[in-house]
């Protein structure tokens, strides 16, 4: 079976960030329709016009992944202009540096509504994004959800304690619901995720880069816990996103893959 993703449907939420922009262009040129959601209207119309430039068409979409009512509205307007949805990408997430340990700042004294927040944003971001579209996949029997976790899920790194738990969790209900869909739905509906090692973003640059843009000295702990001795680029992503959501990974579900540079691979000696 081939990669033929043509005419296909995807609906991307966090859409306007770096990674996920990304992704999209690439689907754009693919033949794949995009519908970005994004809380920020401008960091969608921004992804939309790469997704034009490449060749296809698609929507950008306000929504706050974070709220059923935004997320109904914006399949409303995905069936009203494209009549389906192929696949799910949930790529809204994050964390916030009032969630991270620091000198300053010990374990104990994280803010509760900083935790919640990197976790609501993260896994109830991508629960409640997958009730909504997987519904509509249940009613054509067919579709791929494709979640966003972390090398986090697999590792957890220190400083960093709600966004690691946070894609923990997805990284589990990846497993949950495919197994879910699967057997209550169809065995064509798949669920998969992938698991992005270190790729420079706008939530983690400060965690890696100093003012002068000197890698920090976490910033070199994972370079030389890389084997591959450099940070993720975005277009790294994009083979295995092509591959999991095409017919040739059409007996692959409840799988996580790490794209990391060999990074869970090595265990430092």
């Amino acid at each position: 079976m081939g990669f033929d993703l043509s005419g296909k449907v995807a609906v991307i939420t966090g859409g306007g960030g770096v990674l996920c922009s990304t992704i999209a262009r690439s689907l754009a040129g693919e033949g794949v329709k995009c519908v970005i959601l994004d809380i920020a209207e401008d960091k969608a119309r921004k992804a939309l016009e790469l997704v034009e430039k490449a060749g296809s068409e698609g929507l950008a979409l306000a929504t706050d992944v974070l709220k059923r009512g935004d997320l109904e509205r914006a399949l409303e307007e995905t069936l009203r202009a494209f009549g389906r949805v192929d696949f799910l990408i949930n790529g809204a997430g994050g964390n916030h540096p009032r969630a991270t340990t620091s000198k300053e700042v010990p374990f104990f004294d994280l803010p509760e509504d900083a935790v919640r927040f990197v976790f609501d944003l993260n896994f109830m971001g991508t629960f409640l994004a997958s009730q909504v579209f997987a519904k509509a996949m249940a009613e054509r029997g067919e579709g791929v959800i494709l979640n966003i976790a972390s090398m986090n899920a697999i590792r957890p790194l220190t400083r960093i304690p709600a966004y690691s738990a946070a894609k923990a969790a997805v990284a589990n209900f990846t497993q949950w619901l495919a197994v879910h869909m699967a057997q209550e739905y169809s065995p064509a509906i798949r669920v998969v995720s992938i698991a992005p090692g270190f790729f420079l973003t706008e939530q983690n640059r400060y965690l890696l880069m100093d003012e002068r843009g000197e890698l920090t000295e976490r910033g070199k702990r994972i370079i030389e816990h890389t084997p591959m001795g450099r940070f993720g680029d975005p277009e790294d992503l994009v083979g295995a996103v092509i591959w999991l959501l095409s017919p040739a990974a059409s007996f692959v579900t409840g799988v996580v893959i790490p794209i990391d540079g060999g990074f869970s691979a090595y265990s430092g000696v």
